[in-house]
């Protein structure tokens, strides 16, 4: 069985962060070994949450499993906190990046072009800093473009805007670069990616369900590093990634008792399942 660390917050409720990788990636018959950012009561839709910082116990967990020995075949991060997380972060690589171990980055930090509450435009240039570590890296088109330092184009942006940001992000230095969330001109919604090794450009599209919910994001990195630890190949886990999602957008929309704070990914459980056993 493969083994993998995930590293992102607790949001009690949600449906986001570790609440969604946790039992997505599990089902995907992958040892899920976590490490807590923080503990959220609820994601930061919701006003008054609380927030408690799990940073102090970050290096511990760290230097307690290197003396243990284990080893990981994925590291896939999420939501950090503050820069010293980052760092943090960095260390883990560091610590647990063997001959093929995967590096997976979800930069969580914003949506529709401005940054979550508590994060700084220098903040979003050390995330920037860390991707230089990461095999492959899935930012939205807001993230990217914090990342970068570029003027935001809008979710919405033409495909031509997406690939020079792709260039762009090639320069930070992960092996594969993908921007999650993007519109195509048949008018549906999908992913571009851009490979290092063979400079090429890829892309895939679902049909655009009306419906726009947090932890998309979440949904989408945690079964592409499932299925990537299926054996699948980098484009085929995104594949299987953006059809799960868009099957979860599906599902909730069509839900007459659907929470108005996230997807209904449990529901759609089982069609992920088929899909990687389609191998």
């Amino acid at each position: 069985m493969k083994r993998i660390i995930t590293i992102q917050d607790i949001s009690c409720i949600g449906k986001c962060s570790l609440t969604v990788a946790l039992p997505i990636i599990s089902a995907m018959g992958v040892e899920t070994a976590i490490v807590p950012t923080a503990v959220l009561s609820t994601h930061t839709q919701f006003k008054g949450f609380t927030f408690t910082d799990l940073t102090e116990d970050m290096a511990p967990i760290k230097d307690h499993w290197k003396k243990e020995g284990f080893k990981f075949d994925a590291i896939y991060t999420g939501y950090l906190g503050s820069e010293r997380q980052i760092k943090l972060v960095s260390d883990y690589f560091d610590t647990f990046k063997g001959e093929n171990t995967v590096i997976v980055m979800d930069p969580a930090m914003a949506d529709n072009g401005k940054l979550y509450a508590g994060f700084d435009e220098y903040f979003a240039r050390k995330m920037g800093e860390l991707c230089a570590k990461a095999d492959i890296i899935l930012p939205n088109i807001s993230e990217a473009c914090l990342m970068l330092g570029e003027k935001y184009p809008g979710e919405e942006a033409d495909e031509e805007t997406v690939k020079k940001l792709l260039l762009k992000l090639d320069g930070l230095g992960a092996k594969i670069s993908v921007i999650t969330g993007t519109t195509f001109a048949d008018g549906t919604f999908g992913f571009t990616g851009y490979d290092h090794a063979d400079g090429t450009f890829f892309k895939y599209g679902t049909p655009k369900v009306p419906l726009k919910s947090h932890g998309t994001g979440d949904v989408f990195a945690s079964a592409f590093t499932g299925a990537l630890m299926n054996s699948f190949n980098v484009y085929d886990s995104l594949k299987i990634a953006a059809d799960y999602t868009c099957a979860c957008i599906k599902n909730s929309y069509e839900d007459p008792e659907k929470v108005n704070y996230a997807v209904n990914f449990e529901l759609e459980i089982p069609y992920l399942l088929k899909l990687i056993n389609k191998k």
